[in-house]
């Protein structure tokens, strides 16, 4: 447990200090822990539908402790929690939907470490453990890393989306290895037909899901700390490593790799993009995108049957595991009470987790859970991805400053596709970058 509370412990902090141990937190260590008369006010993203699971989950730890918790849910939170932990009115915990903010946070002295254990735990009942730590640690004021981040609710960027069907006529089977898939592709297109759909339009934001097929890429070409070095541009963006990524990007967007050649591929809205898996005949076979992309699939598909979706394969040649790239949401203590410390080990239980998982929207790496409490076959297998990844890395265009992450790499990335070099898309970008400095 942290040191600020360890003078005086209570029954409760005691079973806290004792759950915070590396096996898994369970609700018996939850019912003994008693909260009566403490509030807890925990702040986040999360609005409507998602504020609704939450609440689902909350409730079982106000049950077991007799906490009062009190969430409340803001489109403005980023802005907001800057706000409210320089005013010293912080909520006990925040909800983090990037790692940087909370990282800046740390490193101003306004969150509290983690209670000791935490970071074994992970190691121990987390897939990719050591990533989750990670992404959770930052330096404090005095420059000193701490874990101040704890990751729950999480989402899959390396999906490939088809159609059955589509693969049963032509009798393509799924690939397993990227050199399979680069294979495919190339069958495809013996065959008469086209792989991929593929589209960067989304306004101001044009060019964001090129990014994503680069960090997948960079994964998949080189070890996890060249991935961490060029988020952090200790390898510069114009590295021959990145640029070889973003050259591998491009042979994805060929003009007869994609549907409408290169140039539609640029000017493609990301929601229209997976159209052309569902045209007669299909207009491409494969679109790669993140778990939400159904929201944009025909109305009525039927997801396992009219639409699935496999893991966007590794090199079997590199060696390097199953790599997953995503995005989540971290758990930080921005005003510590024993009420949060304890509300992070509620996060650790299966319970915990498998309330989400029953509804909608929901991925962990928990290894504990239960893979048949999720709701649906589709988040069944997403969650199989995640449980079984050896490494995880979050969203690098989400890690790096803005002005690159969601400026320069946008539309960088869409100059590449137009017909510049990988090379001087890469000089552009890291002149960018220097600019900041």
């Amino acid at each position: 447990m942290h040191k600020s509370l360890m003078a005086g412990l209570s029954a409760t902090a005691l079973l806290l200090a004792s759950a915070s141990a590396a096996s898994a937190a369970t609700m018996e260590d939850i019912e003994a822990m008693d909260l009566s008369g403490q509030t807890l006010s925990i702040f986040g993203p999360w609005l409507t539908v998602d504020q609704e699971h939450f609440e689902a989950v909350i409730a079982p730890f106000v049950e077991a402790t007799g906490a009062n918790v009190e969430y409340s849910g803001s489109d403005s939170f980023e802005q907001q929690i800057v706000i409210d932990t320089q005013a010293g009115s912080a909520p006990n915990i925040a909800i983090f939907p990037q790692p940087g903010l909370a990282a800046d946070l740390a490193s101003r002295g306004l969150l509290t470490p983690l209670a000791e254990g935490t970071e074994q735990w992970l190691l121990d009942n987390y897939a990719a453990g050591q990533s989750w730590v990670d992404l959770g640690t930052y330096a404090n004021a005095a420059g000193e890393e701490e874990l101040y981040g704890f990751f729950y609710k999480v989402d899959v960027k390396s999906l490939v989306w088809y159609v059955p069907d589509n693969f049963a006529d032509a009798g393509y089977d799924v690939p397993e290895t990227m050199e399979e898939l680069l294979e495919l592709s190339e069958q495809i297109i013996a065959d008469g037909g086209t792989p991929w759909c593929v589209g960067l339009g989304s306004g101001a934001a044009t060019g964001w899901p090129a990014t994503d097929w680069v960090e997948d890429l960079m994964l998949r070409l080189h070890e996890p700390d060249v991935y961490d070095g060029w988020v952090s541009n200790e390898i510069p963006f114009n590295d021959p490593r990145i640029v070889e990524a973003i050259e591998l990007f491009g042979t994805f967007v060929q003009d007869d790799w994609v549907d409408g050649g290169a140039a539609a591929a640029a000017s493609t809205d990301f929601r229209d993009s997976p159209g052309g898996l569902f045209a007669v005949p299909p207009r491409c076979y494969m679109h790669k995108q993140a778990s939400f992309i159904p929201s944009f699939f025909p109305e009525g598909t039927e997801m396992g049957a009219d639409v699935d979706f496999f893991y966007f394969p590794a090199f079997e040649e590199k060696d390097l595991g199953q790599p997953v790239m995503g995005a989540g949401t971290l758990f930080a203590i921005t005003n510590e009470n024993e009420a949060a410390h304890a509300f992070i080990e509620y996060l650790k239980t299966v319970e915990a987790n498998e309330i989400w998982m029953a509804r909608e929207g929901f991925l962990t790496p928990h290894t504990g859970v239960d893979l048949d409490a999720y709701s649906s076959a589709a988040n069944r297998g997403q969650g199989e991805i995640l449980v079984n990844a050896d490494t995880f890395r979050f969203d690098a265009s989400d890690l790096m400053p803005g002005a690159v992450g969601a400026g320069s790499f946008w539309t960088g990335m869409v100059n590449f596709v137009g017909g510049e070099s990988a090379q001087s898309v890469a000089d552009a970008i890291q002149t960018s970058w220097d600019a900041l400095n």
